[in-house]
């Protein structure tokens, strides 16, 4: 009996020791199986600590506005895994889910390239009608320099659950006929399953202090981890002005083209509804972008240089559609609940953190702010609070405990926090912090909650309710 998605998702959890295990041999192999190509015309492959979704839906939405037919890959979900996926604007149905995770298992557990995984012939561009796919697959492994283990006789292929829905994705891309492939790197960027690919355009929206464990504990460490989605000689864009000076090395070393915001290419105000972006030979005034908070010029501003670093035409119609109508679930998205202003972000660190801060200032209540705030247990959760100590009023922590190893209590969140979040009140989950935070809130006052993807798809799960 075939497996619903649901049931694939469980069972691709189980079939590594470990939920992340840094390293490209694994994935490239069972691409090689899979005979995977190049998923699309034309690939942008976006890293970074912070913007990298927004960045993929500003290049999403421009992109379909000027014609292109765009597919994304994103991590991770908020709601359905369904979200990662994207084809044309809509997500991939669970039956292409299936049907591609079906093809993925039957390449990893044969020894040999199939290129048709369950009876589906994967056909790259350049193969005529009627002949086999070739067995090795190029543009997917090539210039960075390793190649894939030997072939194993009759063994299979241990993937993690990115690694496994990464290859997924790539076939189910492979299949459409794409003009662009926007790929968003799940963690780093040299060692990502991601990373397989070779883009033509490369993007690191920002780099910051995160996931320390696996990539370093100050900037220069971690900006070499992203840089390592850079390729020789092809365009590589910077979203901030003050990379660490180990993405510059490294672009210079293999001869990549850095694209600088600030010095290539600049965004600027005009009015309240206007801005500005520029490099040296084109100027042109777009409005403010639909996402709010300040950063989304940024981060619409490095989507547009990656595009026209892709060297293709963009009427400039598109970049005005695209920049006003591009969207993001839980990028202080927007509710109202019972006549109370609630703001839900995914930000979990201490830039996000930051940036959240300046927002909340440009955009004051008279009232209070009241914060649900959750987190996972291997986040600087007191550099996030400390960079919001500010603006928030009232602290209501929330246990993460549902999600798993990485999970923990509000007592355990409370005791690496200090000042008024430590003592803040505390909740068995996000559910009970927001319902008491609602009880709380007067006319005037605003709940914010945020803190992680998971606090954020909970919130949203009682949102969408209207509980």
């Amino acid at each position: 009996m075939a497996r619903t998605l649901q049931e694939w998702l469980d069972y691709i959890e189980q079939q590594h020791p470990k939920s992340i295990e840094l390293g490209l041999e694994r994935t490239r192999e069972a691409a090689r199986r899979l005979s995977l190509g190049k998923p699309a015309t034309h690939v942008i492959t976006v890293g970074g600590t912070n913007g990298k979704g927004s960045t993929v839906a500003f290049i999403e939405a421009i992109a379909r506005a000027a014609g292109l037919r765009v597919g994304t890959y994103t991590s991770p979900h908020l709601l359905r895994y369904n979200e990662r996926v994207r084809i044309e604007g809509r997500e991939a149905s669970d039956e292409e889910l299936v049907a591609a995770f079906e093809a993925v298992e039957a390449a990893r557990l044969s020894p040999s390239p199939t290129g048709r995984g369950v009876g589906v012939r994967v056909r790259r561009s350049g193969d005529s009608p009627g002949c086999s796919p070739t067995p090795s697959p190029p543009n997917l492994v090539s210039s960075t320099g390793q190649a894939p283990p030997p072939e194993g006789e009759g063994s299979s292929v241990p993937l993690t659950y990115f690694e496994f829905g990464t290859l997924a994705a790539l076939w189910l891309f492979q299949q459409s006929n794409l003009d662009l492939a926007v790929l968003e790197v799940g963690l780093g960027g040299r060692l990502d399953a991601v990373n397989i690919v070779d883009p033509d355009v490369a993007v690191i929206t920002t780099v910051d202090i995160d996931h320390i464990d696996w990539l370093g504990s100050d900037r220069e460490s971690i900006g070499f981890e992203k840089a390592g989605i850079a390729r020789a000689w092809k365009p590589l864009v910077l979203g901030e002005i003050d990379s660490p000076s180990s993405v510059l090395r490294h672009a210079y070393a293999i001869g990549a083209n850095a694209v600088r915001l600030g010095s290539d290419f600049i965004h600027e105000p005009v009015d309240e509804s206007h801005w500005r972006w520029r490099d040296a030979g084109f100027a042109i005034e777009l409005p403010n972008p639909k996402l709010s908070a300040p950063v989304q010029r940024a981060n619409a501003a490095t989507a547009i240089a990656a595009l026209r670093a892709l060297d293709i035409e963009l009427p400039t119609s598109a970049l005005a559609s695209g920049v006003a109508s591009a969207t993001l679930p839980g990028r202080l998205q927007r509710f109202d609940l019972h006549g109370t202003p609630v703001i839900v972000d995914v930000g979990h660190n201490p830039q996000a953190a930051r940036e959240l801060s300046a927002w909340l200032r440009a955009e004051p209540v008279p009232g209070r702010t009241l914060a649900v705030f959750a987190a996972l247990a291997d986040k600087d959760v007191q550099g996030v609070v400390a960079a919001l100590e500010g603006e928030v009023s009232d602290w209501l922590l929330a246990g993460l405990e549902s999600v798993g190893a990485r999970g923990q209590s509000a007592d355990e969140l409370a005791s690496k926090v200090s000042g008024a979040a430590a003592a803040g009140s505390r909740h068995a989950d996000v559910h009970a912090a927001l319902q008491a935070a609602l009880a709380q809130a007067h006319s005037e006052d605003r709940i914010l909650v945020f803190g992680s993807f998971h606090t954020v798809a909970e919130a949203l799960a009682i949102l969408h309710s209207g509980q």
